[in-house]
């Protein structure tokens, strides 16, 4: 069964799905050792790496387990981060979320007004019941637009991770169907 990846568009921003011309922007944005600092895999080292990646994108659009968008910002068109759903499983009624934004887009408000817009069009498609995300704990940011989307934090996944040596917790977030339909509409920078 295949999930198509949708477009959306919210006031600021268009979310589409990868094509190979984004394989450049993308290995910039995945190869900064800024953006990734709290990430649970060192940054990327050879520009290949965003080819599979876009790839990754199809195989999951194809074998139905999730959606990837793109992220560009309407004013001037410039790709800006990406977020996805995966790990679909219709059984539970349940999926992950993450998202990676340039640092030059972060403060704006924009991850949360994607996140927003991908888990309404998930709630709406996919008839979730249930979307989790994880965040290493040093991560108060992300953390932080979780919570503006109503995600409450479940619990620690203690060092979890190791990357490039150091050891981290997680954060674990999860959003029900029913805490999704009284939050409200996050609103930009909120």
């Amino acid at each position: 069964m295949t999930l198509p990846t949708p477009e959306l568009h919210t006031a600021r921003l268009r979310l589409r799905p990868f094509t190979e011309a984004d394989a450049a922007p993308l290995y910039a944005l995945h190869s900064s050792t800024h953006v990734l600092r709290y990430w649970d895999s060192p940054p990327w080292t050879e520009p290949a790496r965003a080819q599979r990646f876009i790839a990754s994108c199809r195989t999951i659009e194809e074998q139905g387990t999730g959606a990837r968008v793109a992220v560009d910002r309407v004013s001037d068109g410039a790709f800006i981060g990406w977020c996805g759903l995966t790990s679909w499983n219709p059984d539970f009624r349940s999926a992950s979320l993450g998202y990676v934004f340039d640092a030059a887009a972060w403060g704006h408000g924009y991850a949360t007004e994607t996140a927003h817009a991908v888990l309404q069009w998930a709630f709406d498609t996919l008839d979730l019941n249930r979307v989790q995300a994880e965040t290493d704990t040093r991560n108060v940011a992300s953390a932080r637009v979780l919570e503006k989307l109503g995600f409450v934090r479940e619990g620690t996944l203690r060092e979890d991770c190791v990357v490039n040596g150091d050891v981290s917790d997680s954060w674990v977030f999860g959003l029900l169907r029913r805490e999704w339909h009284t939050t409200g509409t996050p609103t930009a920078g909120r």
